[in-house]
């Protein structure tokens, strides 16, 4: 079609702390299976992603410890706000997925939350635990650019 326009993605909600715990070997897109009252609270912006996770149980990937706050005109609609909740991806890429978790043990965290056009979609991270050492040198990078950028800003 002449006049078809690709879908403009709108993040709800980013897992900042995943960044932090995490190197992130490899991002990947996988679908949510929500229910209408869900949707209309992520429209909202009522959702924390900060402690959750995926697991991989009988071949489907389950999102566990994501909080979206229950509707508040919902009523008897709304749903448990912690249920654990499944992950849309082809069989196989869930398949290369368990072999690299279960061989060189990754973690799947989900990094951010958006809208795709009408639907929405999760940022999902391939990752690997940082130890403390590594966060400090993380953080110690990033003040470093930061005088860096101030100096240059200062100079000019």
């Amino acid at each position: 079609m002449a006049g078809q326009q690709k879908p403009e993605n709108r993040t709800i909600a980013a897992n900042r702390k995943a960044r932090h715990d995490y190197f992130v070997i490899e991002a990947m897109e996988a679908g949510i299976e929500l229910v209408g009252t869900e949707v209309k609270s992520l429209r909202m912006g009522q959702v924390n992603l900060k402690d959750s996770w995926v697991e991989i149980e009988d071949g489907e990937l389950i999102l566990h410890g994501m909080h979206i706050s229950p509707y508040e005109k919902g009523n008897i609609f709304n749903r448990d706000p912690m249920r654990p909740r499944r992950l849309l991806m082809h069989r196989v890429q869930i398949r290369k997925l368990a072999q690299q978790i279960k061989l060189q043990g990754y973690t799947l965290i989900p990094l951010a939350l958006y809208f795709k056009g009408s639907r929405v979609k999760v940022d999902l991270g391939l990752c690997k635990g940082k130890k403390n050492y590594d966060k400090r040198a993380s953080i110690a990078e990033r003040d470093a650019k930061r005088d860096i950028d101030r100096a240059m800003k200062a100079k000019y």
